[in-house]
């Protein structure tokens, strides 16, 4: 592929020529960045549920050409961490870790698994490298990126060894610098990849707040060696659409994993909430746990799936999903699936989708509640067996916080 050659209007190889040049990459990711960008051509946008006729989030309309500036981005970005863990720029990270980085980058997350996925790669232009050595336990580690520009593309890497620890909190959020608000619609991009070593354990609370213009895709996928954890925490409050999923690969035997989730969706917000785990190894343990909330005319999508191979001998894996409708306008859609391919395993699967209970209502505003007192008192209860589960407390905080604002808009 020649130097200049245009896939679309807006995304030229000249562009990822310059932004690996502006990170000082090697060879090899310049390499993976273009591949990644003839790859557009041929790639699909990434699954949705469907049914005859219907594909239940449209990705299909979107004028990526448009939404992505490659070589104007902006941001406001901290990252943060105890003294015994790297927490690194990109820039940082090729200069510092670069064997590290040829080891582990696209090991996760395939960059050509779909066209958003190659899009990120070939333009991803910040981001994150944490390393935790073996037998460190670390808290404190923190990453909030503020969007200062029309398209933002970041990548994460966590590598933690051999009985390591880790909690990250990551938030996104949009300033008030670049584009106007509602001026023109933005879009954000994160790819996140978690590898944990032989009993090792990660937390990984991530926090979306971004713009009512906003257009949100992330991907965050870790893997788990013998006796590893990792629990990813979710929360999604911000955006104009967003197409998020969450996995976990269980490779290694005794490991486990939890995703928890909380999304709460208003005005003419989308969410589409894909949560995944694949038991690969015996003796592995999965539970994931979703809560949320549409009002107004938004609309919420989940899709959840416990894949367990033949190899998986003595699988635990359990899967809850309830969303509570505020609006006879809004929409709530759930899919959880089990795929078993092994007889030694103990798994279950629900979701619920329904409306304030009346009874609940009327038993407080009888007793002197407002109505809508009474209403957000709910919708806080509601949210409690889910925030229960958040192990991190400052998140769980930051979450109860954004509702309770969301509550008195």
């Amino acid at each position: 592929m020649s130097a200049g050659t245009e896939l679309h209007a807006n995304l030229t190889d000249a562009q990822v020529r310059e932004i690996s040049d502006d990170l000082g990459e090697p060879e090899w990711l310049l390499e993976t960045r273009l591949e990644a960008l003839e790859a557009l051509e041929e790639l699909e946008m990434p699954d949705v549920i469907r049914t005859p006729g219907r594909d239940w989030t449209n990705l299909h309309d979107l004028d990526f050409e448009t939404l992505v500036d490659p070589l104007n981005w902006a941001e406001n970005k901290d990252q943060e961490g105890p003294d015994d863990v790297e927490v690194l720029s990109w820039a940082e990270a090729v200069d510092e870790r670069e064997a590290l980085l040829k080891e582990e980058f696209g090991s996760i997350v395939d960059p050509q698994e779909n066209y958003l996925t190659a899009l990120s790669t070939a333009l991803f232009s910040t981001g994150t490298v944490i390393y935790v050595p073996e037998g460190v336990d670390a808290e404190d580690v923190t990453i909030r990126t503020e969007m200062n520009s029309r398209s933002l593309f970041n990548y994460t890497l966590v590598v933690a060894e051999e009985s390591s620890s880790v909690t990250i909190l990551e938030r996104q959020s949009t300033g008030t610098e670049g584009p106007a608000r509602g001026d023109e619609d933005r879009y954000y991009s994160g790819i996140v990849e978690v590898d944990a070593g032989e009993n090792s354990s990660i937390q990984y609370g991530s926090l979306q707040n971004l713009s009512a213009d906003t257009y949100n895709f992330t991907t965050k996928r870790g893997r788990t060696d013998t006796y590893a954890s990792i629990d990813w925490i979710e929360g999604n409050l911000g955006s104009k659409l967003t197409k998020t999923g969450t996995s976990t690969i269980l490779e290694g035997d005794g490991s486990e994993t939890k995703i928890v989730g909380a999304f709460f969706g208003h005005d003419d917000q989308h969410f589409d909430l894909d949560v995944k785990v694949w038991h690969r190894a015996e003796h592995t343990t999965a539970d994931l746990v979703t809560r949320g909330v549409t009002d107004d005319v938004a609309r919420s999508v989940y899709e959840g799936v416990q894949d367990v191979g033949s190899d998986a001998w003595d699988t635990s894996s359990y899967q809850r999903e309830n969303t509570l409708m505020l609006s006879d306008e809004s929409e709530a859609d759930a899919s959880p699936k089990l795929i078993i391919n092994n007889h030694d395993t103990e798994a279950s699967h629900s979701a619920t989708v329904g409306q304030i209970d009346e009874e609940d209502l009327l038993y407080m505003t009888s007793r002197g509640i407002s109505p809508r007192a009474a209403r957000n008192m709910l919708v806080e209860g509601f949210f409690v067996p889910v925030l229960e589960e958040i192990a991190v407390e400052e998140f769980r905080e930051d979450v109860e916080e954004l509702v309770a604002a969301r509550l008195r808009e």
